[in-house]
């Protein structure tokens, strides 16, 4: 007990102390000793009570109490009361405070931002780039459910996706259709989410351009190179025998080039693409002729093994979408795993079913990645060796490649690699893009497992 209150709690047990023994005294006078005391005793306890019942009156009124003057237990209560209310002020203070600034904050963003309920997706407040950017109205809009007021942008789905909804990058405004938004979903409470909306109209507009100014300068280096290429398979190395490892390294970096240009198209095509067929896509015929490309190319150097778990186990699945785009993306890989694999280690190419989906993965036991690598891995010219990349002939695209076919398909790409050990890279696909194969017992011979025998040194 602190001081002050130990220091009023014995001055007033000292008070009822004096006030009983007066009552003794003026009952030992008047010869009624015990009914005087019980008078007293009576009235200190009236007192008392309705002392309690004033702090209870005011405590449920919420009036303020005022600072106390006495020294007494209720007068030492009344200044505590008093100490809590002016904390209890002062933190609400403060707390709208923040909450001001924070509103103030939200209201200044250029992004849109929507606080949605989480079970009726109605909106419960959102800022003025939510009008702007996306069409609502105060306070009409209000306890609407969001799905509603945005029905041009087919949200009712995406929304429905919860914590699994991925961003959308690049959507039409409800307000402008030449108005490019990215819609981002962040649950931030149990009961609320959180609708961000930003203008990314600009940032797709130079993407266009950086987009066409490949895609142009590709088709421009197309004619030329091959003009070079034509004439420096004229020359004859027997001529002037001194000219031929300068011949030579001129059509390697020729052919180097030209396929350079070949995937800086690809990749051009593939951004520019906005969805893909859905042809049934035989995975038995894809199977062998990555099989088939990865025997060519290592020449005998690996151990090449190909497997289709799903006639293993049953199932007997094939893909479904475009298969020209799918064979570039897996050969992509299997080329990979082949340029980046020491003489003697193994390539396994696994078709799997994975959960109600599908898994195409290529494994190899190769150089491996280190992990500050793989972020950004994908991205187009990135390279974790230069000198090895360059020594292998890779462009450095094949892996942006093989993202944007998954992205048309629905699909991603997941890697785990370790230095020294090797890498996987494996293709999941969702169960939308997964069918069942008409005659699982017709697939080719040449889709099962087979091991190529590498070459004693």
């Amino acid at each position: 007990m602190p001081p002050r209150a130990r220091l009023t709690w014995t001055r007033t047990l000292g008070q009822l102390a004096a006030i009983l023994g007066g009552a003794v005294v003026v009952g030992l006078l008047v010869g009624y000793p015990w009914p005087v005391v019980t008078i007293a005793a009576l009235g200190i306890v009236a007192w008392h009570y309705a002392r309690l019942h004033d702090v209870l009156s005011r405590l449920s009124a919420g009036a303020r109490i005022r600072p106390p003057t006495g020294d007494g237990v209720w007068n030492e209560l009344d200044r505590l009361l008093h100490r809590s209310q002016s904390d209890v002020r002062a933190r609400k203070r403060r707390l709208i405070d923040m909450l001001r600034a924070y509103r103030a904050a939200a209201m200044a963003l250029p992004d849109a931002v929507v606080v949605i309920e989480r079970n009726s997706q109605r909106v419960q407040w959102f800022n003025p780039a939510g009008t702007s950017l996306l069409g609502l109205r105060y306070p009409r809009d209000v306890g609407a459910p969001l799905g509603e007021r945005l029905q041009s942008m087919s949200m009712s789905r995406w929304l429905a996706a919860g914590r699994n909804a991925e961003p959308l990058l690049d959507t039409p405004s409800p307000v402008d259709a030449n108005v490019r938004l990215s819609l981002r979903l962040i649950p931030y409470s149990d009961e609320l989410w959180l609708l961000v909306a930003r203008d990314v109209t600009k940032l797709m507009r130079l993407e266009h351009m950086r987009r066409d100014f490949v895609a142009n300068v590709s088709h421009e280096l197309r004619t030329p190179l091959t003009v070079v290429h034509g004439y420096l398979d004229l020359l004859d190395p027997a001529d002037n025998p001194e000219w031929a490892p300068m011949l030579a390294e001129m059509q390697r970096q020729s052919q180097r080039m030209t396929q350079l240009v070949e995937d800086l198209l690809t990749l051009s095509r593939l951004e520019a693409q906005e969805g893909v067929v859905d042809d049934p896509v035989s995975m038995a015929s894809m199977l062998a002729t990555l099989r088939r490309e990865a025997e060519a190319l290592s020449q005998g150097r690996h151990l090449v093994l190909c497997e289709d778990l799903t006639v293993q186990t049953g199932l007997a699945l094939d893909l479904r979408g475009s298969t020209k785009e799918l064979h570039s993306a897996f050969s992509n890989l299997v080329s990979n795993a082949v340029r980046y694999t020491p003489a003697g280690g193994t390539i396994t190419i696994r078709f799997a079913p994975e959960g109600a989906g599908a898994m195409l993965s290529v494994t190899d036991t190769g150089y491996g990645i280190p992990a500050a690598h793989l972020p950004r891995i994908t991205e187009r010219f990135y390279r974790v060796s230069t000198s090895r990349s360059r020594e292998s002939g890779g462009t450095g695209l094949g892996l942006a490649i093989v993202k944007h076919v998954l992205q048309l398909h629905g699909a991603r790409l997941s890697i785990r690699s370790e230095v020294g050990q090797g890498s996987t890279f494996a293709c999941h696909f969702a169960a939308d893009r997964v069918i069942p194969r008409d005659d699982p017992f017709d697939a080719p011979a040449e889709a099962e497992s087979r091991h190529v025998p590498v070459p004693k040194p």
